[in-house]
C-alpha cells in the first residue's frame, strides 16, 4: 500500500496495531491454557479481557475516521512474536520452563505495543483528534501496566524454573537474574 500522507500513514500503522491485538488475543489463549502459575494464568486471563477491549477501541478509532470498518494489515512483528511464544511453549521441558517463557513473550509483546500505541498517540495529538487519543492512550496505559506486571513476576517464575530445572537451583545466576530483571 502506497502512503502518500500522514492520514494514510496514520491509518496503515492503525491497521497493522489492530492486527497485532487480534493475533495477542490467540496468543493469550494458548498462553492461559498452557500456564501453570495461577498467578500468571489470571494475569493472562485478565489481559485477555482488556485486549479484546482494546480491539474495540480500536475499531472506535477507525469509526472516530470516518472508515466504514476496521481492517487489518499484516503485523509481521506481531506474527513473530506468536510464533516465538508459540515455539517456547512447546520447547519447554517443565511446567516451571513453559510459565518462565510465558512471561517472557508477555514482556516482548507489551514493550512492542507500548511503542506501537505511543506512535498512535502522538499521531493522534498531533491531528487534534482528542476521541481518538484517549481511547489509544487508554490501551497504552494497560499495556504500560501489564509489562510491570509481568516484569514483577518474572524474577519469581525464572527462579522456578531454575530451581527445577538441570540449572540445579544456581543461586548465584538466581541471583544475577533477578537483579537483571529488578534494576538493582
Amino acid at each position: 500500500m502506497a502512503i502518500s500522507n500522514a492520514q494514510e500513514l496514520f491509518l496503515h500503522e492503525l491497521s497493522e496495531v489492530y492486527d497485532a491485538e487480534h493475533r495477542f488475543i490467540e496468543g493469550q489463549q494458548e498462553m492461559a491454557e498452557h500456564a501453570t502459575d495461577e498467578d500468571l494464568k489470571g494475569a493472562i486471563q485478565d489481559h485477555l479481557g482488556q485486549t479484546r477491549q482494546h480491539a474495540l477501541n480500536i475499531e472506535r478509532v477507525f469509526t472516530e475516521l470516518g472508515q466504514e470498518e476496521a481492517r487489518r494489515e499484516t503485523n509481521a512483528a506481531a506474527q513473530g512474536l506468536v510464533s516465538e511464544a508459540q515455539e517456547g511453549i512447546q520447547e519447554a521441558q517443565s511446567a516451571a520452563l513453559c510459565d518462565a517463557a510465558i512471561v517472557s513473550a508477555v514482556i516482548k509483546v507489551e514493550h512492542f505495543e507500548m511503542g506501537s500505541y505511543r506512535s498512535l498517540v502522538t499521531g493522534a495529538n498531533l491531528m487534534g483528534q482528542t476521541e481518538i487519543e484517549r481511547l489509544l492512550r487508554e490501551n497504552m496505559q494497560q499495556e504500560e501496566q501489564t509489562a510491570r506486571t509481568a516484569e514483577e513476576s518474572a524474577a519469581e517464575l525464572l527462579q522456578k524454573a531454575m530451581q527445577g530445572g538441570e540449572q540445579g537451583g544456581d543461586q548465584g545466576l538466581i541471583d544475577k537474574a533477578k537483579d537483571k530483571l529488578t534494576g538493582e
